[in-house]
């Protein structure tokens, strides 16, 4: 028997869409969030992509106190927190029984490297005096917890990539552990564009990744910059957004007669201790998780109809997900239908499980598996039925989401449209 978590609520910022719907269509429809950076816009010899959310209109939704004093990342949570408790048609919750789990990698870097930079060109009073408390890790969660009157556990995880999963297993497993009845849960981020209209200022972030070669891209074709699973990759697109979700008890769910869009049933979560910024290439630790998430939800390898793959379309990191994909599932890996999304929406970081998680659940109620962009030759070693050119049309009853980070952070959800006996 798995967690039997509902999910009941599911907000989405992104640059693709600021529903999950909305997200879902446009990915169907072949849209693409990623473009160039503007300080590489007059060179060229450099390409560098990114794809930032620039139309959330945050100040909708927040008072102007609040507004002023949050970072974008915060902001973005901010929104689809709201539309996440809209969607679930909530209209209480008991403020010390709902907890608050978010994840986010980055959080206010970008604002802090603005701040550094507005302080050497116009000194100390250049700098806003709300600056510490707009980019703490912490604030997304800790607005939402204010927001909202909540008093229950608030955590902010911050595990790279598999921040929002591993929030969103969390948050599962404090209901089910009979800590708390609901949980707002997902991940965020934010502020890429931050002071992007002054062509002097280049975060030092950009710098860094660009002499990694995390940023650095020859391609001078967007739907080149990222290509998941394709044998002529070169790295991925960074981008940012937020997915929250509504997390209930089966039963507080059923009391209050709510629509449930799916289930938490499994989590699973492991460190690969192997590299800062290189996943394990054997997939080893990546398949655990997997199998965790696979057996706390007591289902069978071969039952999972589809999975949301982490694909960054880094030539390391889907070398080893493809081994793992492939040990996992073993001889029914051809019956698996895998996609990832971050071809087409970039890769939001520390948010990437969480709206990857989001299309899944939009495809499950469509019976559409979205297809991966970007993709063009797949690797050869690939075994599972990789999803490309367009969704694939099939019955979604179970549904698995990886999310794997720098530092072997790995995390792994499975989801069911049912909850099990």
């Amino acid at each position: 028997m798995g967690l039997n978590v509902a999910i009941t609520g599911m907000g989405v910022v992104s640059a693709l869409g600021h529903t999950a719907e909305e997200l879902f269509r446009r990915l169907e429809n072949n849209d693409i969030a990623v473009k160039q950076v503007p300080w590489t816009m007059d060179d060229p010899d450099r390409f560098e992509w990114w794809a930032p959310v620039t139309d959330v209109n945050a100040e909708k939704y927040l008072d102007d106190h609040v507004f002023a004093g949050t970072d974008p990342f915060a902001h973005n949570s901010l929104v689809a927190a709201f539309h996440a408790v809209e969607n679930s048609g909530q209209t209480d919750f008991d403020p010390l029984r709902t907890a608050v789990v978010l994840g986010t990698s980055k959080n206010g870097t970008q604002t802090m490297e603005y701040a550094q930079f507005m302080a050497d060109r116009g000194g100390r009073d250049a700098v806003s005096r709300k600056l510490m408390i707009k980019v703490w890790p912490n604030m997304a969660a800790s607005q939402i917890a204010m927001n909202y009157k909540l008093h229950g556990p608030c955590f902010t995880l911050s595990n790279a990539c598999a921040s929002s999963l591993d929030a969103v297993g969390l948050g599962a497993r404090l209901i089910a552990s009979g800590m708390v009845d609901a949980a707002i849960v997902g991940g965020t981020e934010g502020g890429l564009s931050t002071g992007s209209d002054d062509k002097d200022f280049v975060p030092a972030s950009a710098f860094a990744r660009y002499a990694y070669g995390m940023g650095d891209n020859t391609e001078e074709d967007p739907r080149k910059a990222c290509m998941p699973f394709d044998v002529d990759r070169q790295g991925m697109v960074f981008g940012e957004g937020a997915g929250v979700f509504i997390l209930e008890s089966a039963e507080r769910a059923r009391a209050r007669q709510a629509n449930v869009l799916a289930w938490v049933q499994g989590w699973g979560s492991a460190a690969d201790a192997y590299h800062p910024s290189a996943p394990d290439p054997s997939g080893e630790w990546e398949c655990l998780v997997m199998e965790q998430a696979i057996n706390e939800a007591s289902v069978a390898p071969g039952e999972i109809d589809a999975l949301a793959a982490h694909g960054t379309g880094t030539p390391k990191g889907d070398v080893s997900e493809i081994r793992a994909i492939s040990a996992c599932y073993g001889d029914h890996a051809k019956d698996v239908s895998v996609m990832s999304i971050k071809g087409l929406l970039g890769h939001p970081t520390g948010a990437a499980g969480a709206l990857s998680l989001a299309v899944a659940l939009e495809g499950m109620k469509h019976n559409k598996v979205i297809h991966t962009g970007g993709l063009v030759r797949p690797e050869p070693d690939i075994e599972f039925d990789i999803v490309m050119d367009e969704p694939r049309r099939k019955p979604l009853e179970w549904v698995q989401a990886n999310a794997f980070g720098f530092g072997g952070q790995n995390a792994s959800l499975v989801v069911s449209a049912g909850p099990t006996a």
